[in-house]
């Protein structure tokens, strides 16, 4: 198994527009990945700064998860909303 963490610092107001296209993308990877066991956002105590967490079974998975249309398309859409690039992790499952 592979794990993803990624944080995520947004712009500040964008909160709702930045969650909605979130849970967009959400429902797509769980409906569209099948290689994708976790795929959940999560809030931290700094209302601009988000945490997703991801797992795939392996890196295929992974890198089908990058390359689908609708991360491709949703993903550009997060753009407007991220203060910064998003700082991420790839961890393998021990």
């Amino acid at each position: 198994m592979i794990g993803v963490i990624a944080k995520l610092t947004i712009k500040p107001g964008t909160n709702a527009d930045f969650e909605a296209t979130m849970k967009a993308l959400q429902a797509k990877v769980h409906t569209d990945e099948p290689g994708n066991k976790l795929y959940a956002l999560h809030k931290t105590a700094d209302v601009n700064v988000y945490v997703m967490l991801e797992r795939y079974v392996d890196q295929a998975a992974l890198d089908a998860h990058r390359a689908a249309p609708h991360f491709k398309e949703l993903g550009r859409k997060l753009g407007d909303y991220l203060a910064g690039r998003p700082d991420v992790q790839v961890l393998q499952e021990v």
